[in-house]
């Protein structure tokens, strides 16, 4: 499934790659590209045969952000209009957070405002070093906040306050220190990166990466107690027991590759 802005292909592996494919307009988001790109998670995140997600982009940049003419136009629009507008992107975002299999963001260029979110609701990113990134939306007088959750959930809070409030750009190096992207490689070896990562995922039980998504998830801001104990072993007793973590055992038992990784 494709559109002239997105295109959403799947190879034999079962590795879909979304694409955002507006590089005249350094691949900036509206309205239309929101729904795009929710439909394009909805179909991977349902489809038996998607074994993870590379989100990329066409171009010299990943994503300026916000299209401008889309801005102005919601800028004219009532509160209702930009309520809607707003949960849309905020929609799009949850999809992406929670799709159920491994996400990989692949950035070169520049990545602006909303776009940042886009990355860091994805389980890992990798950036070439030549790459910037920039919270923008205070400089339009506007605030970074369907994106918030997500991205103060990777850099922090405290990261968060410096590079909301200044605009201020990064470059990859800080990105990484930051927690924004997982690796930063040259472009002669990004395509590797993605590769090597890719081989990496492919070889683990598609549902216990499923469920180890949902665990980091529920579990990330809970004290430890007696309740979220029993949670945990409930959860590795389950996956004992389950026909994937069976075959798992039984392969690197029996010194074999389990039949997902074949």
């Amino acid at each position: 499934m494709s559109t002239s802005t997105i295109t959403t292909e799947i190879d034999r592996r079962g590795v879909a790659t979304i694409t955002l494919n507006r590089p005249e307009q350094h691949n900036a988001f509206d309205d239309q590209v929101i729904a795009g790109l929710t439909q394009a998670f909805q179909w991977v995140a349902t489809n038996p045969a998607a074994r993870l997600l590379v989100l990329a982009a066409t171009g010299k940049h990943f994503s300026s952000g916000a299209d401008l003419a889309w801005m102005r136009r919601m800028g004219n629009a009532s509160y209702d209009a930009n309520l809607a507008d707003a949960e849309a992107l905020a929609n799009m975002l949850r999809t992406l957070n929670e799709l159920p299999k491994p996400t990989i963001a692949k950035v070169q260029g520049s990545t602006w405002g909303g776009a940042v979110g886009l990355i860091c609701c994805c389980d890992m990113a990798v950036s070439v070093a030549s790459a910037r990134f920039c919270f923008s939306e205070v400089q339009l007088g506007l605030v970074p906040a369907t994106i918030s959750p997500y991205v103060i959930n990777a850099i922090g809070p405290r990261a968060a306050r410096r590079y909301f409030l200044s605009a201020e750009s990064m470059d990859a190096s800080m990105a990484k220190d930051l927690g924004l992207v997982s690796e930063v490689a040259n472009e002669a070896n990004l395509d590797q990166v993605l590769s090597n990562w890719i081989e990496n995922l492919l070889q683990n039980g598609p549902e216990a990466m499923a469920e180890a998504k949902r665990l980091i998830a529920d579990i990330a801001a809970e004290p430890i107690s007696d309740q979220l104990l029993w949670r945990t072993s409930e959860c590795i007793a389950r996956r004992r027991v389950s026909d994937e973590g069976r075959e798992g055992l039984s392969a690197f038992l029996e010194k074999r590759p389990p039949h997902w990784s074949r």
